[in-house]
């Protein structure tokens, strides 16, 4: 069973560094996502994997072989395409059962292979279809099944579902991983999408700007991430700025720039630091008491309102009001918020800046 290694991945066109010494290893039966903004250079990379595009440093390894030098037809692999590529000529059972007839197989073999994977995509009635009669979803469904007809125990997927329809996106998205994980196959999936990445990983590799920001399990990466990037990226989360004032066992007194103070579970940092807290809108709550503010915007969201406050402090503070509630509060209401301690985490305020630190390019 394969496991992908890559070390040192770099590639460059003139003097614009795509992806920067990438390090990463992908376990067997592994499903990982590589994640982050247009242009970070996830695709570059995944298309390195596969043998699309030559590195400019750098080794690829798959089942502990070197490839370099070895052609995408034969790193025995399975790859599927952000744009739909199926032959339009053929029909479906035709272009699943491509691979086993290039291969040389019998048409027995070929038959068979066809009908097993366009049964487990559940697309065997359409067998006979050609690809301009099927919707863009039951096309992506037919490109997954031919890949997956190739046999191989690998799988790349570059932007598989972006082209489709936000529905069809998230129905595709639990068949991908129901499908890969019944088959024992190890999956690299690049999206720039974060709820795609969490619903569907084990693991998620964060990229930004060509290189490896973090990597973790993507309870980890939204609960717990090392970098203040990351926890921006993945969901939303408010960010407060302030100064250690007093540090004690399990809790930490952050002074905010109005001189109010907020308590803050676990914090590493001495005293007179500057730092971050990052709090996400689920856990801020409007109560009695807590950060005075002001609320100056509010949004239907369908099953809750997001709303925008100031708080004296100046910074801008999310939380979220279940419809069922039925309270809305009006712009410019004063309200007072309460933030669960347990559910912040703290950074050092960025020298370059926060707005610097965050933004995607």
């Amino acid at each position: 069973m394969p496991e992908i290694t890559v070390r040192g991945l770099t590639k460059r066109y003139g003097k614009v560094i795509a992806v920067d010494d990438a390090t990463l290893t992908i376990k067997d039966k592994e499903y990982v996502t590589i994640l982050g903004p247009s242009g970070c250079g996830k695709t570059t990379l995944i298309r390195m994997m596969a043998g699309i595009i030559e590195p400019t440093e750098g080794k690829v390894f798959i089942d502990g072989k070197d490839m370099k030098g070895v052609p995408i037809e034969e790193r025995d692999l399975g790859y599927v395409f952000q744009n739909i590529a199926l032959f339009p000529n053929m029909n479906v059972g035709e272009n699943v059962s491509y691979s086993p007839r290039v291969k040389g197989k019998s048409p027995e073999e070929q038959g068979t292979t066809s009908h097993k994977y366009l049964e487990l995509v559940k697309l065997l009635d359409k067998m006979g279809m050609f690809p301009g009669e099927l919707c863009g979803g039951e096309q992506q469904k037919v490109s997954l099944a031919r890949a997956l007809a190739t046999g191989s125990k690998l799988l790349l997927l570059d932007e598989p579902l972006s082209a489709l329809d936000a529905r069809v996106r998230v129905d595709l998205r639990y068949d991908l991983r129901r499908l890969v994980k019944a088959l024992g196959i190890t999956t690299v999936h690049v999206t720039h999408d974060q709820e795609e990445a969490m619903s569907v990983s084990d693991r998620i590799v964060l990229m930004r700007a060509g290189a490896i920001v973090e990597m973790g399990t993507p309870e980890q990466l939204y609960t717990k991430p090392e970098n203040i990037f990351t926890m921006n990226f993945i969901g939303e989360t408010n960010l407060i700025e302030g100064w250690v004032r007093e540090r004690s066992v399990g809790l930490c007194k952050i002074e905010l720039r109005d001189g109010s103070e907020l308590e803050v579970h676990s914090c590493p940092y001495d005293t007179g630091t500057a730092v971050v807290v990052s709090v996400r809108p689920e856990f801020v709550y409007p109560f009695t008491s807590g950060l005075r503010s002001k609320i100056v915007s509010t949004t239907y969201m369908g099953t809750y309102w997001r709303m925008t406050a100031e708080s004296a402090s100046e910074d801008e503070i999310d939380f979220d009001v279940p419809v069922s509630d039925g309270h809305l509060y009006k712009i410019g209401q004063e309200v007072y918020l309460m933030i669960n301690n347990k559910a912040t985490v703290v950074f050092p305020r960025p020298h370059e800046g926060i707005a610097e630190a965050v933004k995607l390019e």
